[in-house]
């Protein structure tokens, strides 16, 4: 008799993210924890039970960077496989209200201008995204 192979499902983690623009230049963060420590990414985190994406980018903002941020809409949903998880990440382009950033979780960051979009390593999942924004940024949309 053949035996049926199942395999356990991945987590699926639902998270949201900021692509924080000012004057052409776009936020990067250097994770500073966990697996991926060291790479960079937009800032954001995972979505808690009963928020909206929106909600739960606000509060991601204000407990990483400790600012307030304005939504300007989606701008990308993002599918990625890495070994552990399913990720769903979902981009919102954003400004900040005022200037100071204070990293809490982070071990760094920059402003990128567009010809500075590749000088970091980006985490996987957010790579098609920096391409995308590379070609809004070429249209003198950011």
């Amino acid at each position: 008799m053949e035996s049926l192979m199942t395999s356990e499902a991945k987590r699926h983690l639902h998270v949201v993210a900021a692509i924080i623009h000012r004057e052409g230049r776009i936020l990067a963060t250097q994770r500073g924890y966990g697996p991926m420590k060291d790479g960079w990414e937009f800032p954001g985190g995972k979505i808690e039970d009963g928020e909206t994406s929106e909600q739960a980018l606000h509060r991601e903002i204000k407990e990483e960077l400790d600012v307030e941020i304005v939504i300007e809409g989606l701008f990308d949903t993002v599918e990625w496989d890495y070994p552990d998880f399913h990720l769903t990440m979902y981009c919102f382009l954003c400004t900040i209200v005022g200037d100071d950033i204070t990293l809490k979780e982070h071990e760094s960051s920059r402003w990128l201008s567009t010809d500075e979009f590749n000088s970091v390593d980006w985490l996987p999942a957010d790579r098609n995204t920096v391409k995308k924004l590379y070609k809004h940024a070429a249209e003198g949309r950011l």
